[in-house]
């Protein structure tokens, strides 16, 4: 059986980081989280913890939100970093701003 396993960080200046990792079996994603990060805080998470896909969101107080996702991993995983990769500035001004991203 081929297992991939990849997890890397993308840095954003001057205070963001968007952080990636997955794991694939015979070509299936059965894992996988992809979250952002700003001034070393969560702010916004997809990963499949608890045996579901779902986003996780974080204010500035820590309070969280999370919202299944009625999707397989593969499909999650793909919105997943669409979603961060385009949208962290509009998310890392709201989070700074006490919203919810």
């Amino acid at each position: 059986m081929r297992v991939f396993k990849t997890a890397y960080t993308i840095p954003f200046p001057p205070d963001v980081i968007i952080r990636i990792a997955h794991v694939i079996e015979r070509g299936q994603v059965v894992e996988f989280a992809v979250q952002l990060d700003v001034k070393n805080k969560p702010v916004k998470r997809y990963d499949t913890a608890h045996g579901f896909a779902h986003i996780d969101r974080y204010n500035l107080k820590g309070k969280q939100k999370k919202e299944r996702l009625h999707l397989d991993y593969n499909t999650a995983l793909t919105l997943a970093e669409r979603d961060i990769k385009q949208n962290w500035p509009v998310y890392r001004e709201r989070f700074l701003r006490g919203e919810w991203p």
